[in-house]
């Protein structure tokens, strides 16, 4: 370690001139960027540099998601000539790799050098991205064999990484300001990812399906995707990482995760966790397949409704934040998870409407539906499994149900993948008919393939909403006040758009102030007449 002023490494000093050479140019932030090693001392300077490195590599991380994951996955997979199994199967790799975080938390806790583990692990997973870009150009199933290889070994090394990732942020940023540096890393994550979305969406319309130019798009995508992540390893690199805290000894994996399970109410919820997840993973990795097989429309307009479900997402996560942190988690999954659940139903509707202009509308309003509310549903899933959790033993609560959400996340699409065929070659038809003197009226509703998804996942995910009212959490109210309060909250924040609607809004009473106000008139008001019937009579 050197000290910028007198010029000293490991304890060593040098002659003045030979120690101003050695420092010419040698800002502190550069000597985090030139080895991966941990620091005994990081100064305040550093951990600035540090911070808004921290905010800038969100940028590039953002475009490599941005460019190589969600929907751009799916589609380049159908491109290649992936089957539905295989749809599922890729689908899946995400959720299952994390499981691989367990023995990560050993392998950082025995080597101890978080950053050195963060930036091999996604230089080599980042590389894997160059590899399904030369995979563009061809198809068949040794492509796609590849292709699944590259995938796992990227997400398996990424979900090592995280771990590693997550223990040094926490040692780098001061907790009075994390909030405030990983929001401003959300602000940019959301940004690229639209700004990218939309010119990915209009690069794939301007290519015919199966052309040498759609190819080359596909192949400029994970190319990109794959420089943009290797600078957002270097940029990594030049960040700071604290020496670890001294171990406290061996970490029993087994015996932190027993502790939760026993805990019956948590067990209730992680019951929730998994048949929500398994319901909404059954049928949401099919959306492209359903919209561009089924439906037969382009996949930039599938990128389209990605860029809409984002927006929504990200307006919709300060209404539920304000309303969990008013009111109960539980109060706030009870509105969102049945409006979500009500949504993937309703995309059966997509294959009864004959109008291709409504079904466009119809697929973009229930996107902002989902959007919307799965922003609900992430943020107080987690926040009731830590709201739940005993004091001191958050850690392990969370840790088990991520692993929860990732066993059942995981399997849901490779079995959605493998029934596929099931239901490729089955339909099923329901004539409603209304016969009046003047006519008749005849509405028939055929179910078919993709359409028996949606179904499942209703009837799962209705599953999992009475396995949710099983919880008990402290504060939760009836669902009808809770609509109440969304909308409440919505008309104040739509007025808010506006900067003089904004400054009157500011003036008006909250909703519960009044609720309050009443309540305490009421018992003013009892506690009067009982005084009276207490009083004597003369």
């Amino acid at each position: 370690m050197r000290n910028a002023r007198t010029g000293m490494i490991c304890g060593r000093a040098f002659p003045p001139r030979r120690a101003a050479r050695r420092n010419r140019g040698d800002r502190p932030h550069v000597a985090g960027a030139m080895s991966l090693q941990p620091q005994a001392t990081v100064t305040g300077e550093e951990r600035e540099h540090g911070l808004r490195l921290l905010v800038l590599e969100a940028a590039f991380s953002g475009g490599t998601a941005a460019l190589t994951t969600g929907v751009i996955l799916t589609a380049f997979a159908l491109h290649l000539g992936a089957s539905n199994v295989m749809v599922g199967v890729l689908a899946s790799v995400p959720f299952l790799t994390q499981l691989v975080q367990l023995p990560a938390i050993g392998m950082v806790e025995r080597w101890r050098t978080r950053k050195r583990i963060a930036v091999l692990t996604s230089l080599a997973g980042r590389a894997m991205l160059g590899v399904m870009a030369a995979l563009a150009f061809f198809a068949g199933t040794g492509p796609l064999l590849i292709f699944l290889v590259a995938q796992l070994i990227l997400c398996g090394l990424g979900a090592i990484g995280a771990c590693a990732w997550n223990a040094w942020m926490r040692d780098l940023a001061p907790e009075e300001r994390l909030g405030a540096v990983f929001a401003r890393r959300s602000i940019w994550l959301t940004g690229i990812s639209l700004v990218l979305g939309l010119a990915a969406a209009l690069a794939l319309d301007l290519t015919p399906a199966g052309s040498f130019g759609r190819d080359l798009v596909f192949a400029g995508m994970f190319a990109a995707g794959c420089v943009t992540g290797l600078v957002s390893a270097r940029i990594v690199a030049a960040m700071p990482e604290p020496l670890m805290p001294p171990a406290t000894g061996p970490i029993r994996l087994l015996e932190l995760l027993r502790q939760p399970l026993g805990d019956l109410n948590f067990a209730r919820l992680l019951v929730f966790v998994a048949s929500w997840q398994f319901a909404v993973n059954f049928a949401t990795p099919f959306f492209t397949v359903f919209i561009v097989r089924q439906l037969h429309f382009n996949i930039s307009f599938v990128m389209v409704l990605s860029v809409v479900s984002q927006v929504a997402n990200i307006l919709a996560l300060r209404l539920w934040g304000t309303l969990s942190d008013r009111f109960a988690n539980k109060s706030v999954l009870a509105v969102c998870a049945p409006a979500y659940i009500l949504a993937i139903v309703a995309m059966i509707g997509a294959s009864q409407i004959g109008d291709r202009s409504l079904v466009k509308l119809w697929l973009v309003l229930l996107h902002g539906v989902m959007g919307a509310t799965i922003a609900g549903v992430t943020l107080t899933s987690t926040n009731i499994a830590l709201k739940l959790s005993p004091k001191g033993s958050a850690t392990a609560y969370v840790a088990t149900n991520a692993l929860v959400t990732a066993i059942a996340a995981g399997l849901a699409p490779i079995l959605g993948g493998l029934l596929a065929q099931v239901f490729a070659v089955r339909q099923f038809e329901v004539i409603v008919r209304w016969t009046e003197p003047g006519g008749s009226f005849v509405l028939p509703v055929v179910l078919a393939q993709w359409d028996f998804y949606f179904l499942i996942a209703g009837l799962i995910g209705t599953y999992a909403i009475h396995r949710l009212s099983l919880v008990e959490e402290h504060g939760e109210i009836e669902r009808r006040e809770m609509m109440g309060q969304v909308l409440a909250e919505a008309r104040r924040t739509i007025r808010n758009i506006s900067s003089v609607a904004g400054l009157r809004a500011a003036t008006d009473l909250p909703v519960s102030l009044l609720r309050d106000a009443r309540l305490r008139k009421r018992l003013r008001r009892a506690q009067e007449a009982k005084a009276r019937r207490r009083r004597p009579t003369s």
